[in-house]
């Protein structure tokens, strides 16, 4: 299930809609965090940039990969208890799935973190045709715990 896309959407708090070029990755970072402090939530920045970013750039990179030129959407809801769930929809065929790569490869660990970092997260399909969403639920607890591992 699309949390935020589904048969009765749920209207986000925010979403940015970005052509799928690397650079504009920065944009959305600095948006995000702009929604993130304006609303008070300090606490979620770091974890919520991270996995962003690297949710983000694993969609570039596959409409990339595709030639898929449609924008990239990043959403973002808060929901009950101050958790934001944030989910990212490309148009590119194909779903992501974790890697095993070598400890000092320098790309492939995009899912792994959200799954260390995140109290939920998942993978949808929209509609029909190709293209997909990932989505993450982080809370402040989970935020807490990742910073302090660290």
């Amino acid at each position: 299930m699309c949390p935020i896309t589904t048969v009765v959407p749920i209207r986000p708090d925010f979403s940015l809609g970005f052509l799928p070029v690397p650079r504009l990755i920065r944009e959305v970072r600095a948006a995000v965090r702009t929604a993130l402090v304006t609303a008070g939530r300090e606490e979620l920045v770091d974890n919520t940039l991270l996995l962003t970013s690297e949710v983000a750039t694993n969609a570039v990179n596959a409409c990339r990969r595709s030639a898929c030129t449609a924008p990239v959407t990043v959403y973002a809801k808060w929901m009950y208890g101050g958790a934001l769930l944030v989910l990212v929809r490309d148009y590119a065929p194909g779903a992501p799935h974790e890697r095993a790569w070598p400890v000092d490869g320098e790309s492939g660990r995009g899912l792994a973190l959200v799954r260390a970092c995140v109290t939920d997260w998942g993978v949808c399909r929209h509609g029909y045709g190709p293209g997909k969403a990932v989505w993450f639920r982080v809370a402040a607890q989970a935020a807490a715990r990742v910073e302090g591992a660290q």
